[in-house]
């Protein structure tokens, strides 16, 4: 069910933002006509819900043409063709990928494979209506964001419609946009979508303004899908035992915490396996099984991005990938000293950036706070500015760049501008990164 919470902007009734969830084995994708009851699943079969697009690539041989998803799998398997799997690991290693004794460049191909998957909407979106896109992933470390920014550019598309997230923050916005008797209390997802299960628990502090959500993940490389023999002994064997360490998983987790709700998504829970678990995971709290949950929170965290909602101030996710500190400056307006924000505590740090121009006070040297979160140790770091033209008080404009460039590592350009036709600029830049 979808809460009409008041998150529709009228200047973009009408418009759509899509969802990309990009996975090393399979991706889909979902779109939301703002204004309407919430977003839409792309499907491959017409008429079913099958979302999964392998994330595949196959190169017909001898012919410079390429087939994605399902098509590229049965030309590969009829052998027409030379398949290309584990696109999002090829693009992040950055090797030349070897077809046919040709290099390709993996980003590139990962590029064809989002361009070809994203033809799957045209049917039913124009793109000149596609107000955002949002591309969600597990991984977004700073290689991650370098292969989704160079991705973006070499679609030729407007990169100011395009923003990332990772996968635990698009199941936070999926769960705001729930009913809030589901995540009253902790919210668990077990996600079965890679080799082997991984777990997200979303809790929140109340007490904070706004509310903090924070999200908890355990990894149990331990516990793999299973491969089901043909001999049916031997696969209620395996399915007994995957049923008996799920099991052993669910009831740590929900003995250690209070959980309103779980979520089951991922192949590896084909096969009916989860019988006597599943018992367990379903007392006193509702259960879901699906596999849309993470293009469905990007539609929702995107429409967040551009426009906002309500509900959207009253929470704020404090995931790996969001700034643990403001950043800021001591400046003087009008002659009275106040504090100018340049970096946000609580955004993406791969969004975090800021320009502006200040006027130099006395001297050659320039700081900057670093206020935690936590309001607690509190730092002052200096960037003096080596060789600036000595001159008078408030007479040396400079030119300021500040940017996150890892998660925890900001880089600081300066660049003097000077002071008019009284003081030409030098032509002196600076650069200092600091933790």
């Amino acid at each position: 069910m979808f809460l009409d919470r008041n998150t529709t902007d009228k200047r973009l009734t009408g418009q759509y933002v899509v969802g990309f969830d990009l996975g090393d084995t399979y991706s889909q994708i979902s779109y939301w006509k703002l204004g309407s009851q919430g977003p839409t699943t792309v499907s491959t079969v017409s008429g079913q819900e099958v979302y999964n697009i392998p994330t595949v690539l196959c190169k017909r041989k001898e012919v410079n043409q390429w087939f994605y998803g399902k098509d590229a799998l049965r030309n590969g398997e009829t052998n027409e063709g030379t398949i290309v799997k584990n696109l999002v690991q090829l693009a992040e290693k950055g090797e030349p990928v070897i077809v046919e004794n040709e290099e390709f460049d993996p980003v590139r191909l990962l590029a064809l494979f989002i361009r070809r998957a994203l033809s799957l909407i045209n049917m039913e979106v124009a793109t000149e209506k596609v107000a955002a896109y949002m591309v969600t992933t597990a991984d977004m470390s700073y290689r991650m964001i370098e292969v989704l920014g160079e991705v973006v550019s070499a679609l030729q598309l407007d990169t100011k419609k395009f923003f990332f997230q990772s996968h635990m923050e698009s199941f936070y916005y999926y769960m705001i946009y729930q009913p809030e008797e589901l995540w009253g209390q902790d919210v668990i997802l077990y996600d079965f979508t890679g080799p082997y299960l991984i777990s997200y628990r979303m809790e929140r502090n109340r007490r904070t303004t706004p509310i903090v959500a924070y999200i908890d993940a355990q990894e149990y490389p331990g516990f793999k899908k299973g491969a089901f023999a043909s001999d049916e002994a031997l696969k209620e064997e395996l399915k007994e035992a995957m049923d008996h360490q799920f099991y052993q998983i669910i009831k740590q987790g929900t003995e250690e915490y209070s959980i309103s709700a779980a979520y089951l998504i991922g192949d590896g829970f084909d096969g009916e396996w989860e019988k006597t678990s599943l018992k367990l995971l379903c007392h006193n709290r509702r259960a879901f099984q699906g596999n849309n949950l993470y293009s469905k929170g990007a539609c929702y965290g995107v429409f967040e991005k551009i426009a906002g909602s309500e509900l959207g101030k009253r929470y704020v996710f404090l995931g790996n990938e969001k700034l643990k500190s403001n950043v800021g400056m001591k400046v003087y307006r009008q002659g009275q000293e106040s504090y100018l924000a340049l970096l946000d505590a609580g955004v993406n740090w791969f969004e975090a950036a800021k320009e502006c121009e200040v006027y130099l006070g006395v001297g050659n040297k320039i700081s900057f706070l670093i206020t935690p979160l936590t309001g607690r140790d509190v730092r002052e770091v200096e960037m003096e500015l080596e060789g600036l033209p000595i001159r008078e008080p408030h007479t040396t404009r400079i030119y300021l760049s500040i940017q996150m460039v890892t998660e925890k590592k900001v880089r600081v350009r300066v660049e003097d501008l000077g002071f008019g036709q009284l003081f030409p600029s030098s032509g002196l830049t600076w650069t200092k990164e600091f933790e």
